[in-house]
């Protein structure tokens, strides 16, 4: 029996020896203990909970070199390599998870980083039921702080800066020929229909150095990964027809959209300040196809839209009415592939080709002309860590212009271009905590019809002062080349040049979000010339210059009131430039200082309908009267335009839809035409440029077809 009892007793302490006891404290960075957190030698069951002091204590019979796992959640995963005698006693620190939800993003002009990290985004269904954006992606853009309102010509104008100053990509690739071909007081329109696209994201300024070409804004278009099913949608309206389908299959998918439209039968009803001769017409196609691999995404998204019409316009210069006639043929195809290969490493690459076609005859003026451009762009990304994030690539332009200009009295005269441009960024991001980071960029451009190349240093850092706001600043160097206009007669330039200096400050919480953004923008190189206008005898340079400071305000809130979302945008601009045929600087005709916007959507269910309206106003614009001394000292009357719209449900899937814009009829004036010789009295007479229309009306049935049984349009609407 004793002997029994000795073996059993040596049994006991041999299994006892053969134990080690890990045990050890765990804290934050700040030393304060951390409650919960699970502690584990990797690859056993061997482990265990801290208490609230942040103790752990467990045995095991493991023995030489083990690796400790230590995890808890919004705290980085850490482990730790030692013999498993040593860890006894040990204290262990844990940091802040950067890719918390409520960490700091870096927002400064809306700059991003991380993938947390879209700021001032606008979905498809902020778009099409913006009141005045009139389902238009530009038009939604317009009611958000840093542009203005240039109502007779429809594109973006940012921060004092020119249409041209603000580029347009599409998955990341570079769209050339983003707007629809228009006529004096009738604005121009984006090309692309919301319906395919998740999100919108918009930059004024201070934007990643993986965008080139730009001197003021970014705004990038991404088309859905993937719909959640198949469906149809049909639409009736009083300006034309659009037909749209969705095909789903277990690796892939395709949607397409396609209108028509005639303004016929509308100036019928509704006859504007034109003399149409052909009413405006047009057709517009898109389709993307998806493929899903198992580490990646293919897409291909391609656009067609043809534009045709022909009017007589008063001119205080002419007698008789001025004929304009345009005929515009667009094409756009892009190819993305985005995915994922070894360790932590992404690429995405893409590939645009621009086909644009346009033949325009002003009174026996005939111009026609022809651009092909292509865009190629890949970027690798490499994450180390959640803390450091280093992403690079190269881009390749190429645009072939091509024009004619004919008169009876004049020889055929053939003008152009080609252009051929190479680009390469590096950029990292450093999170050094979940409420500080950085990122830190660097371009370089060479374009080959230039000789020039340039760098292009970006910066941005944002630290978060509690979990609700954050502060963050940006600075950057912006390059862009001369637009087809001067490019077409005259090569002899060097880039345009913008630098940006951004303080930014944001706040968001439940269904709130504030912003406040201070910048300052200083211009060189600009283009000038000489003469009334540009043509191919001009005199050009390179010696203007500019600036632009100011302040936007842009307040969001879904929550106070229910059912209700609205925004509300104010801007206020000091700009002044010296460039084209400026003798002076002075403050360009596409600026204003004040911008405002008030958007309110409101869904009430007793009437199954949602209303809402746009009110947008901007002090008045600057223009130069010949019978005083001044250059642009002089400024139109303020611009105020109040849009309503209602869509009201038939059934689940039909819907009807009802839309005004500017719907107080205010007399809006966007400038003056002043006679190019004095009268009798030495008097240089005018007469006021006005909208075609001072009110648009619209109405429309829009009917969807799918698995459901419950989808709607409403949402694109």
């Amino acid at each position: 029996m004793k002997k029994l009892l000795l073996l059993i007793g040596f049994c006991f302490y041999n299994i006892v020896a053969a134990q080690s006891t890990v045990s050890g404290i765990i804290t934050d960075q700040s030393n304060e203990p951390i409650f919960g957190a699970n502690v584990y030698l990797k690859g056993t069951y061997d482990g265990a909970s801290t208490n609230e002091k942040g103790e752990f204590n467990f045995t095991t019979e493991e023995k030489g070199t083990q690796i400790l796992v230590v995890s808890f959640l919004s705290f980085e995963t850490k482990e730790v390599s030692l013999a498993v005698s040593k860890m006894e006693n040990i204290t262990i620190k844990l940091r802040e998870n950067v890719d918390a939800l409520n960490a700091v993003i870096l927002s400064a002009g809306s700059f991003e980083a991380g993938e947390n990290a879209k700021v001032t985004a606008l979905k498809p269904l902020d778009i099409v039921t913006t009141a005045s954006a009139l389902g238009d992606v530009i038009g939604a853009i317009q009611t958000l702080p840093g542009t203005s309102t240039v109502a007779e010509d429809g594109r973006l104008f940012v921060r004092g800066g020119r249409a041209e100053e603000t580029q347009i990509f599409i998955d990341g690739i570079r769209v050339f020929t983003p707007y629809s071909n228009t006529t004096n007081n009738i604005p121009a329109r984006g090309r692309y229909s919301p319906f395919l696209f998740k999100g919108i994201t918009f930059s004024t300024g201070g934007y990643s150095a993986e965008f080139g070409q730009a001197l003021s804004g970014v705004l990038e278009l991404n088309t859905i990964n993937e719909p959640d099913q198949e469906k149809t949608d049909i639409s009736v309206m009083t300006v034309g027809g659009a037909l749209g389908h969705t095909e789903k299959w277990e690796k892939g998918s395709v949607s397409f959209s396609t209108s028509y439209i005639n303004l016929a039968p509308y100036l019928e009803l509704f006859p504007d300040r034109n003399d149409w001769i052909k009413p405006f017409q047009g057709g517009q196609g898109e389709s993307v196809f998806r493929h899903h691999f198992e580490n990646g995404t293919l897409k291909f998204y391609t656009a067609f839209d043809i534009t045709d019409f022909e009017l007589d316009q008063e001119s205080i210069n002419f007698d008789e009415l001025v004929r304009f006639k345009l005929n515009n043929n667009n094409l756009y195809m892009n190819g993305s592939y985005k995915g994922v290969f070894g360790e932590k490493w992404s690429i995405s690459s893409g590939l645009s080709y621009t086909r644009d076609n346009s033949k325009i005859r002003i009174i026996d003026d005939k111009i026609n002309s022809l651009e092909n451009s292509l865009h190629f762009k890949t970027k690798l990304k490499k994450n180390f860590n959640n803390r450091i994030k280093l992403s690079f690539g190269a881009e390749y332009f190429t645009t072939d212009f091509d024009e004619s200009f004919e008169n009876p009295n004049v020889s055929r005269i053939d003008y152009g271009f080609k252009s051929n441009l190479i680009g390469a960024f590096a950029e990292t991001d450093i999170f050094f905590s979940k409420n500080f980071a950085a990122k830190a960029g660097i371009r370089l451009d060479h374009a080959s019809i230039l000789n020039e190349t340039t760098i292009s240093p970006r910066l941005s850092v944002a630290y978060k002062t509690s979990e609700k706001d954050q502060v963050s600043f940006a600075f950057g160097q912006f390059y862009q080349n001369p637009n087809n206009d001067y490019l077409k007669f005259n090569t002899n330039f060097r880039p345009e040049n913008a630098t940006h200096y951004i303080a930014n400050y944001q706040y968001v919480h439940d269904g709130r979000t504030f912003r406040a953004e201070a910048y300052h923008k200083e211009y060189n190189n600009l283009v000038t010339f000489s003469g009334d206008f540009i043509q191919p005898d001009s005199s050009f340079g390179n010696d203007g210059f500019g600036h632009a400071t100011g302040l936007d305000i842009f307040w969001r809130d879904n929550k106070s009131i229910k059912n209700v979302d609205y925004w509300v945008s104010y801007s206020y601009l000091d700009t002044s430039r010296k460039f084209e045929n400026f003798p002076t600087e002075a403050m360009p005709n596409f600026a204003t200082k004040h911008n405002f916007s008030l958007v309110t959507k409101y869904w009430i269910d007793d009437l199954k309908s949602q209303v809402g309206f746009s009110y947008n106003y901007s002090s008045g614009r600057t223009y130069t009267n010949p019978n005083t001394t001044g250059f642009l000292s002089e400024k139109t009357k303020d611009y105020h335009s109040l849009s309503v719209n209602w869509a009201y449900l038939l059934s689940p899937q039909k819907i009807l839809y009802f839309s005004v814009s500017n719907a107080l009829g205010v007399r809006n004036v966007f400038g003056y035409e002043y006679a190019n010789q004095a009268d009798v009295n030495g008097t240089f007479q005018r007469m006021v440029r006005r909208p075609a229309q001072d009110q648009f009306f619209f109405v429309g049935f829009f009917w969807t077809i799918s698995d459901d049984n419950k989808s709607n349009q409403l949402n694109t609407l």
